[in-house]
C-alpha cells in the first residue's frame, strides 16, 4: 500500500513540474483577440510607401506558404501606389514649358551671341 502511495505522490510530482513547465515555455493560455474578418497583422502606410516599409512587411505563414490575403493586399496597395506616383510624374512633366529639358533650348537665336555677357 506504501509502494502504491509513494507512486501517486511522485507521479503528482511530475504531472506539476511538466504542468509549470509547459505554463512557462507557452504562457498560460492567454490569446490575443481575434481579428476582425478580413483584416490581417501586416502592415503598410496609408501613403507615401517606401522601400523600408516594402522590405518590413512579414507575411503570415500557413500551411503551403505565405497567407495569400495578405499577399495579395500588399501588391494591391504597391500597384495602386505605383499608378499615383506614375500618374503624378506625368502631370508634371505635362505642367514642364516644351523644350525647357532639352540641351541648348536656352541660346540665343544668333550665332556665337552670347547674351549673359556684358560690358563689351
Amino acid at each position: 500500500m506504501t509502494t502504491a502511495l509513494i507512486y501517486l505522490v511522485v507521479m503528482l510530482l511530475v504531472a506539476a513540474v511538466v504542468f509549470l513547465l509547459a505554463a512557462v515555455v507557452f504562457g498560460r493560455g492567454e490569446e490575443l483577440a481575434p481579428l476582425p474578418p478580413g483584416s490581417s497583422p501586416t502592415r503598410l502606410p496609408a501613403e507615401d510607401i517606401t522601400g523600408e516599409d516594402v522590405r518590413q512587411v512579414h507575411y503570415q505563414l500557413v500551411l503551403r506558404g505565405y497567407k495569400m490575403s495578405e499577399v495579395d493586399w500588399v501588391m494591391r496597395r504597391l500597384g495602386a501606389e505605383l499608378d499615383g506616383l506614375r500618374a503624378r510624374v506625368a502631370e508634371l512633366e505635362a505642367r514642364e514649358p516644351h523644350g525647357a529639358g532639352e540641351p541648348g533650348a536656352h541660346q540665343s537665336s544668333e550665332a556665337g551671341a552670347q547674351p549673359w555677357v556684358t560690358g563689351e
